[in-house]
């Protein structure tokens, strides 16, 4: 049936996209194979719908306008009250109430995914309060964002066996059908922001033209449900596919299984998941708020079947509102980092086989040199091409985790020894500075990345030496040796106002410099704080305070009560600890622009940086790390205190004063990315470590050589992308090169010379060993060389001096 002129809608192409708000309440998806729709939801609706993988958004928003036919238009997510709860405890299907504020109608849903299709349902009741449900109109509005893209879209109507049905099709070939149970009274398509139903509707109230095509824009799909005919609950069923009359078969047939046969089958799934998890569960939880279980399903949601072992960050785009297509990547690719953490969460939960896939997964992302890119689309593209060491290494302690926890038996490590070799062979030919903190911002020297880089030494020493690769095994346990001597040359800062003020001797920094961590003074230089005014960016070093400087005691390279860490402590409470209503939480680093303006408005490249809950996890750690169990717990009650109401954990929260208008709330997620998956991994591994009584995924080879051992290094390594200007004195000069040469040296100013040839210890670095040891402070080391596969010599020397300060010793 004809409804209405069959012609383009006005407006081409539409308002330019945007994405919608990252503070989402839930995400879910089915656990099988043949289910490839995932679903976030915010504001009472639908918002990113994922179609066929995780990292690849299709819609914008999926949500029901309410009007009279006269004048009165109420708009589900801006003018309701709501309410979510999940099924059951670890089942990520919700139900919603949405009542509307001026207290006229209610609307009921309950909201999952087909297990044997790529299908999504929605069930709807709407209940008139005042008044009949005949005085009142339901539209569905639903925006396609076809493969991660609002524009281009073409969006039509069209009957599939004889059932009405709104369509979508984006680049890419995906396309997308929207089927109801009961008939639909009116149907339009326009493009966003003049023809689209919702401009149609306020203007109007009721769909005064109907559109039946719009090409190639940012489209918008309205479909009018029939009140009358639906009586009680009617079904809304999404189907995607890559024809449209495939989403149109798969929209169908879900919607004749039934919802609550589709609802048995999704629940059944779950349940058999969560029954082989340990029972971290906490006594005397709200049946309703079980945080535990909904980090894990917060975990296992963020997982595509077809591609087993990735996970990406976030289904969210942070600040998304204010972003568009030119924003393609948002929080939905894999980040290595983010991706050990999600292992370890899984791991402390029980979940080894998850856990081992991940494994699997970062081994076949693995780049030929060695390194994991930045981040990455699920295919292992690489989307930004940064370096970070801490994911470099992170890889390496997630394979020692697993082998020591038993979980990769007799000869299976072998699998991953490869990995380990090309990985650490990586890091002691790059380290240890970084192209980019944890953070993604400033090269240097972290001591977050510092700690990560040297226990993934020692972790992957272990397992070269257990596969028979005992020269190489020495000397990465060598190369953790020097890096670790140096940390507090590199990181420690001492007699700043800070701590005169504080009454203490220094406090690790949050970051140094590349360019001066070789000097005698190595924290003097600034660092360049990004996301702040141009005007407003570089800082000296020793005046920024980072929780990082934690990661020294979690990996096991310092004890939580070595002095140094106790005076950072105080550093880190005294600078960035903002005390919140639900407990303390921490920001990233003092003057860090990364969260919204002052005013509330959305970060955009400058604002200011907002307190992180992912952090006061780490703090918890910490405190059971030094026995302050109960000091952990207190913590762990401010983290689950700073979720969602529907449990997310958000990546910040707002820390200024209330923002009604800007949906900000002091204590409250902001409007960064919200589940951080990051955070919710970082939950479970903090209530495992509380279980045990220690920390949960500390690593032993550094507790054991630092803190038991006492072991300190004879040697200085100098490097092209390392080189040395003083050697303390007592060590010997360990000269180390990318090919092989012969080092012609002296240290009496060439009186007498001495040629020594270098030899590789395993991975393509020549290195020899100068017996500098007994050298006077003073004496100057100087040195060229001859590459010995060209015969070329370097035409240059250089100059190490034999320095007694004891601050390089």
């Amino acid at each position: 049936m004809q409804e209405g002129p069959v012609f383009e809608p006005p407006g081409k192409p539409g308002w330019e996209a945007r994405w919608t708000s990252s503070a989402k309440s839930a995400v879910g998806t089915s656990l099988t194979a043949a289910s490839r729709v995932w679903f976030t939801i915010s504001h009472g609706i639908l918002n990113e719908i994922y179609y066929p993988r995780v990292d690849t958004a299709c819609t914008r928003d999926f949500g029901l306008i309410v009007t009279d036919g006269r004048g009165y238009f109420s708009e589900e997510k801006r003018d309701t009250v709501h309410e979510i709860r999940a099924f059951e405890p670890g089942v990520p299907a919700y139900r919603i109430t949405n009542t509307a504020i001026d207290g006229r109608y209610r609307i009921h849903k309950r909201i999952l995914t087909d297990p044997r299709r790529d299908t999504l349902l929605q069930e709807i009741t709407f209940e008139a309060l005042k008044g009949t449900n005949a005085d009142y109109h339901l539209y569905a509005l639903i925006s396609p964002h076809l493969v991660n893209a609002g524009a281009n879209n073409t969006g039509w109507l069209e009957d599939y066996k004889g059932t009405p049905m709104l369509f979508a099709s984006g680049r890419g070939g995906t396309s997308l059908a929207v089927a109801s149970s009961v008939p639909w009274l009116a149907r339009s398509v326009g493009y966003v922001g003049v023809s689209d139903g919702w401009q149609e509707l306020h203007r109007h109230n009721i769909l005064a033209s109907r559109y039946h095509r719009a090409e190639d824009g940012n489209i918008a799909l309205t479909g009018e449900i029939d009140l009358d005919r639906a009586g009680g609950p009617f079904v809304l069923s999404l189907g995607f596919a890559s024809r449209p009359e495939e989403a149109a078969q798969r929209a169908l047939a879900s919607l004749q299984d039934g919802f609550n046969a589709v609802a048995r089958r999704y629940v059944r799934g779950w349940h058999a998941w969560q029954a082989t998890l340990l029972p971290l569960d906490r006594p005397n939880e709200n049946t309703h708020r079980t945080p535990y279980r909904t980090s894990t399903t917060v975990l296992a949601v963020h997982q595509p079947v077809s591609f087993p072992g990735a996970a990406i960050a976030s289904l969210s785009v942070p600040w998304g509102f204010n972003k568009g297509d030119e924003d393609l990547g948002g929080y939905h690719l894999v980040w290595p980092r983010d991706l050990v953490e999600t292992a370890g969460g899984f791991l402390a939960a029980g979940a080894v086989e998850e856990a081992l896939s991940i494994l699997g997964y970062l081994q076949s992302v693995q780049e030929a040199d060695g390194h994991w890119s930045q981040n990455l689309w699920l295919d292992g593209t690489p989307y930004w091409n940064g370096v970070q060491m801490d994911e470099c290494a992170f890889p390496v302690l997630l394979a020692d985790l697993l082998k020591r926890g038993g979980h990769l038996p007799g000869n299976a490590f072998l699998r991953y020894v490869p990995m380990v070799r090309k990985a650490t062979g990586y890091l002691v030919a790059n380290g240890p500075v970084t192209g980019q903190d944890r953070w993604e911002e400033d090269a240097g020297y972290s001591p977050f990345t510092l700690a990560v880089e040297i226990a993934a030494l020692l972790a992957g020493a272990d397992i070269l030496e257990d596969a028979g690769q005992t020269d190489e095994a020495r000397y990465l346990r060598e190369t953790a040796d020097t890096w670790n001597d140096e940390i507090e040359r590199w990181t420690f800062a001492t007699e700043t106002d800070l701590c005169a003020d504080l009454g203490i001797s220094g406090y690790y920094v949050r970051i140094a410099p590349p360019d001066t961590a070789d000097s005698a003074s190595p924290l003097e230089g600034y660092v360049p704080v990004k996301n702040r005014p141009p005007a407003d960016t570089d800082q000296p070093a020793k005046l920024l305070i980072s929780p990082d400087a934690l990661a020294l005691v979690r990996f096991g390279l310092r004890a939580p009560d070595d002095p140094r860490i106790v005076s950072t402590v105080k550093a880190i409470d005294a600078v960035v600890k903002v005390d919140l209503p639900q407990g303390p939480l921490w920001k990233r680093y003092n003057g860090d622009g990364y969260g919204e303006h002052e005013d509330g408005s959305p970060f955009d490249g400058i604002g200011v940086g907002r307190p992180w809950p992912l952090l006061t996890a780490e703090r918890a750690h910490y405190e059971i790390a030094a026995g302050r169990i109960d000091v952990a717990e207190a913590l762990l009650a401010t983290l689950e205190a700073s979720a969602s109401d529907g449990g997310m954990l958000p990546e910040q929260v707002w820390d200024g004063p209330d923002i009604p208008e800007r949906e900000l709330f002091r204590g409250k997620p902001s409007g960064s990315a919200m589940p951080l998956v990051w955070a919710h991994g970082e939950h479970i591994k903090l209530l495992r470590s509380l279980r045990d009584g220690k920390v949960f995924d500390m690593p032993p080879q550094p507790v054991q050589r630092y803190q038991v051992e006492k072991m300190t290094s004879p040697v200085r390594p100098w490097r092209f992308n390392h080189k040395l200007r003083t050697l303390p004195a007592g060590k010997l000069l360990r000269i180390e090169l990318p090919r092989p040469a012969r080092v012609r040296w002296t240290m009496d100013d060439w009186v007498s010379v001495r040629d020594d040839d270098t030899a590789d210890p395993g991975f393509g670095i020549h290195m020899v060993d100068l017996p500098t040891g007994e050298a006077a402070p003073g004496t100057v080391v100087e040195f060229t060389l001859q590459w010995r596969d060209s015969d070329e010599w370097l035409n240059a020397n250089h100059r190490v001096v034999i320095d007694g300060d004891p601050l390089l010793i």
